[in-house]
């Protein structure tokens, strides 16, 4: 038992939960457009997903799901996804070491290629 349950097993535990939490939010959400539906008195929107729940919950989860893609392009669109990631790159202490080993090998290339190009002058 002690050799399948080690901290490699706990990490990969977490990652499965990490993954699991956004479709638990995708329910959650929904879940909460139904209690403001019904949190709402003697309204037609409120009314027609009591009287036909049937027909409400798909034109909802059409809803939410259209509704889902415009904000995710816009997301895109603008960016941010892409400075999030840039963001937290910079503050990972792994990613941040290759970076600065990458830089380092730049200056080197680039010195190399500097004195290449000073002996092939001379000549």
């Amino acid at each position: 038992m002690k050799g399948k349950f080690n901290k490699r097993t706990l990490i990969r535990w977490k990652v499965y939960i990490d993954r699991s939490k956004m479709y638990i939010g995708y329910i959650q959400f929904l879940l909460i457009i139904f209690v403001f539906i019904n949190s709402l008195e003697n309204n037609p929107v409120s009314q027609f997903v009591i009287e036909r729940p049937l027909m409400a919950v798909p034109v909802i989860l059409v809803l939410f799901v259209v509704c889902s893609l415009i904000l995710g392009y816009l997301d895109s669109k603008l960016g941010f996804r892409e400075e999030e990631i840039r963001n937290h790159a910079f503050s990972n202490p792994v990613l941040r070491q290759i970076q600065l080993s990458i830089d380092e090998l730049n200056t080197k290339v680039d010195k190399i290629d500097k004195e290449n190009r000073s002996d092939n002058n001379e000549l």
